[in-house]
């Protein structure tokens, strides 16, 4: 079927939006009409890093209907609403035992830009395959997808907020209630307000924490963080954050969590832990180094990498969907919208940081 999609052609370049050929779903596979798609940095790392063959359609939060299915597909059904989520395989160790987002082909199904077979659904006019995203390529007027990705989600709830629960908002939220697990009463450091580290923050104050503490450099995010439930907000142009930290929890926390990637600041986020405690690493980064006895094992603290919050997306999903119902996790107050022409200033609002969390609307 012909469709549009927001095509990176080229390395760092912006993103056009292209009439296309979408193949039909396959057995295992959902035909789902966008209705808006998260904008995240894994899309610009997909524009800018070339962690996807180009060219690249890309978007990897998005939300729609269902339009067709697979003859073997039973989870979902036509005009069901759903959220899309990263790809697994479901058959490897990691799936079988409850880790998707640990699926040992992840790489390959997320960043390989071709489906479960091997194969590709969107050509340009030419005929060209043009690589999928995330085995959804959600920055489209439709997307086709493995039948893993898929997450129904209630019809009382607008579609157009839910993308994001489908990546940025799940790795957040789920790296405090899958992962750490954080005790009532406990402490936790979350260095980064970005939508990543705001979805960590109203989780732990689901969990009831004594210490909700929000590192940043940005005044306003900060105060969004206070609002939001952090206990202190720590400006970390203006002060250092270790000694702050240190004269609230003088033992260390038992938590913290990285969002940023900036090399210092995981650093700072592994030295405010007290001894046993816990650092999860959620941002990209390059290399950072540690003297292993001093900072780490001499204190028998741990530092992890979590990807997608440990989450089951069909699981996960409908849970901070009925949190957000509730008042206790109010996504709508992180999203601007756009309209799918607006997509380059999106990208660019996310960048600089103006705008948390921004979603395109597509089938509008």
């Amino acid at each position: 079927m012909k469709i549009q999609t927001a095509v990176a052609q080229e390395q760092g370049a912006q993103l056009t939006i292209e009439p296309v050929e979408l193949d039909s779903p396959k057995a295992n596979e959902v035909l789902v009409e966008i209705k808006a798609s998260g904008i995240c940095h894994t899309d610009a790392a997909g524009r800018d890093f070339a962690t996807t063959p180009y060219p690249v359609a890309l978007g990897h939060e998005g939300a729609g209907i269902v339009k067709e299915v697979g003859s073997s597909v039973t989870s979902v059904k036509p005009g069901d609403h759903v959220v899309l989520s990263f790809s697994y395989c479901g058959h490897c160790e990691n799936c079988l035992t409850g880790h998707p987002a640990n699926c040992v082909h992840l790489n390959e199904l997320n960043f390989g830009g071709r489906h479960f077979d091997g194969t590709h659904r969107i050509h340009d006019e030419n005929g060209k395959d043009i690589s999928t995203f995330f085995g959804q390529s959600s920055f489209s007027t439709y997307s086709v997808v493995d039948e893993h990705g898929v997450t129904k989600v209630p019809t009382d709830v607008d579609i157009n907020l839910l993308g994001p629960l489908g990546c940025g908002f799940q790795t957040g939220a789920g790296t405090v209630l899958n992962y750490l697990k954080p005790e009532f009463g406990s402490s936790i450091v979350i260095f980064g307000t970005g939508a990543v580290g705001l979805s960590a923050m109203m989780a732990a104050k689901i969990i009831g924490i004594d210490h909700i503490i929000a590192v940043d450099i940005h005044d306003n995010r900060l105060e969004l963080a206070k609002k939001l439930g952090a206990t202190e907000i720590i400006n970390s142009k203006n002060h250092n954050p270790e000694e702050i930290i240190k004269g609230l929890v003088k033992s260390g926390v038992e938590y913290s969590i990285d969002t940023t990637g900036v090399p210092g600041v995981i650093k700072q986020a592994v030295h405010v832990l007290k001894p046993s405690g816990t650092c999860a690493l959620l941002g990209m980064a390059g290399d950072v180094t540690f003297n292993i006895q001093e900072e780490v094992m001499g204190e028998s603290k741990k530092v992890v990498g979590v990807i997608e919050g440990d989450a089951i997306p069909q699981l996960f999903i409908p849970k901070l969907v009925k949190y957000f119902k509730k008042g206790l996790f109010p996504i709508d107050r992180l999203v601007k919208y756009y309209n799918y022409n607006d997509i380059n200033q999106a990208f660019k609002d996310s960048a600089d940081g103006s705008v948390i969390k921004p979603i395109v609307k597509i089938n509008q």
